[in-house]
């Protein structure tokens, strides 16, 4: 029998669930606010800046990016 891991995009989510909420509660510390949607623009560029200098395999890069993502959406709102 070869080996299998079932659902394994399960964990894969739950894992990018994970390193996105750690990303936005640091965040939230670091500029002093309650949610991503008082971030800036000034502090979002700051942000896409600090993700672009991530080593290109960090997985913490899914994190900003879906902070960011999650941000512009709620501006289109």
């Amino acid at each position: 029998m070869s080996f299998e891991w079932n659902r394994i995009h399960k964990w894969e989510e739950n894992h990018e669930r994970n390193i996105t909420e750690d990303v936005e509660e640091y965040i939230c510390e670091n500029y002093g606010i309650e949610s991503i949607e008082e971030l800036t623009q000034d502090q979002i560029e700051e942000l896409e800046v600090f993700r672009s200098e991530l080593n290109e395999y960090s997985v913490m890069q899914i994190g900003f990016s879906n902070v960011i993502n999650n941000w512009e959406f709620a501006q289109d709102e």
